[in-house]
């Protein structure tokens, strides 16, 4: 009967790395914090993760060859952008591993200012308003990523402050409300009277077209009767 094989040996059936993790490493996407978890997840699983903390060293062709592995892993789950970044030829997996860690730790600050200003500065536009609390929620957890929390209350404020001026008694109701409404209430708030202002903007257009329409029958009975015989 052959051995099992042990879970170093297994990591060689991983073909293809983004089955386990599901999403690239991005600059952008503010989720380094959750690629980390899952990629050092990963590796602990397969028992190569020393080749990540420095404790699993060693000169042998083995070691090279899963060191190697662990090394496509990375660059496997990187974005495009990303890998132009931070590629440098050689070096080992430790290397790439504390490479990453270093430029989002290095970025982590300018990025919380840049997603700060976002954040404060969003407006609801032409967008409705379950897709712009969609929006400031992906900003809100961004920073959250970076250390940067923001609390529910400043949420809900800036929220509030990106609606234009049809939204004012709402908005009134909204701010005074005690105890302070979450996020969440705020925004069902914010989408009934959305649909509302919707269902009266159609009532009044229906209205319209029906005080029209005596008119055009007019005319219409007004050209018959002039119709030469």
């Amino acid at each position: 009967m052959a051995a099992p094989a042990v879970p170093h040996e297994c990591a060689y059936g991983v073909t293809n790395i983004k089955h386990y993790i599901p999403f690239l490493l991005d600059i952008d996407d503010g989720n380094y914090d959750a690629w980390k978890e899952l990629f050092l997840t990963h590796c602990q699983s397969f028992d190569v993760s020393g080749h990540l903390d420095g404790t699993l060293l060693s000169a042998d062709d083995a070691w090279k060859k899963r060191d190697g592995l662990v090394k496509l892993w990375l660059y496997g789950t990187l974005s495009k952008d990303l890998f132009k970044s931070t590629f440098k030829a050689g070096g080992t997996s430790r290397k790439i591993w504390l490479r990453l860690e270093n430029f989002f730790r290095n970025n982590k600050e300018a990025r919380a200012i840049q997603l700060d200003h976002k954040l404060r500065t969003q407006e609801l536009g032409d967008l409705s308003i379950h897709a712009y609390c969609q929006e400031l929620k992906s900003i809100a957890d961004l920073l959250a990523n970076h250390d940067a929390t923001v609390s529910e209350r400043t949420l809900v404020t800036y929220l509030l402050n990106g609606f234009n001026g049809k939204y004012d008694n709402i908005i009134n109701i909204i701010m005074h409300r005690q105890p302070f409404p979450t996020f969440e209430e705020a925004r069902s708030m914010l989408i009934l009277e959305e649909d509302r202002l919707g269902k009266g903007k159609k009532a009044l257009s229906h209205k319209d077209e029906s005080a029209s329409s005596p008119k055009v029958l007019a005319a219409s009975v007004s050209f018959n009767e002039h119709k030469p015989q």
